[in-house]
């Protein structure tokens, strides 16, 4: 059964900075594809950052040149680096992993694509 542990959220001021980790555990064959993704309440799910087997990482027009999505070296630890944040980034950040997503979504983060969830961790950015 895989599981994923989110940590590393929390409170900071607008153009600060996190750094989001997920552990991944219980796993025979690594997952290939992870992604982190953010809900607000009353909102739906969105997509924020994923990765692919070959590291190649995807990511929201909301966060590009300011969020970074990569592996630990054990390749067990996902990371989301969070740069210059805004109040509109605060949510629930989910880190998510999927064995397979079909070649037409991999350029997209589809939250359906995928099947194994954390339990999130909270991040909030104070303007």
């Amino acid at each position: 059964q895989v599981q994923l542990v989110e940590s590393g959220g929390g409170s900071v001021q607008a153009g600060g900075t996190l750094r989001l980790s997920c552990v991944v555990s219980g796993w025979t064959n690594r997952p290939l594809f992870m992604g982190w993704f953010r809900q607000v309440p009353g909102k739906t799910r969105e997509g924020v950052a994923a990765i692919d087997g070959v590291e190649t990482a995807t990511y929201a027009d909301s966060v590009k040149g300011r969020f970074a999505i990569y592996r630990g070296s054990s390749k067990s630890t996902l990371f989301l680096e969070m740069n210059s944040l805004k109040s509109e980034d605060s949510a629930m950040y989910y880190c998510a992993a999927a064995f397979f997503i079909p070649p037409g979504n991999r350029k997209r983060i589809v939250e359906s694509d995928f099947h194994y969830w954390g339990q999130g961790t909270q991040v909030t950015v104070s303007s």
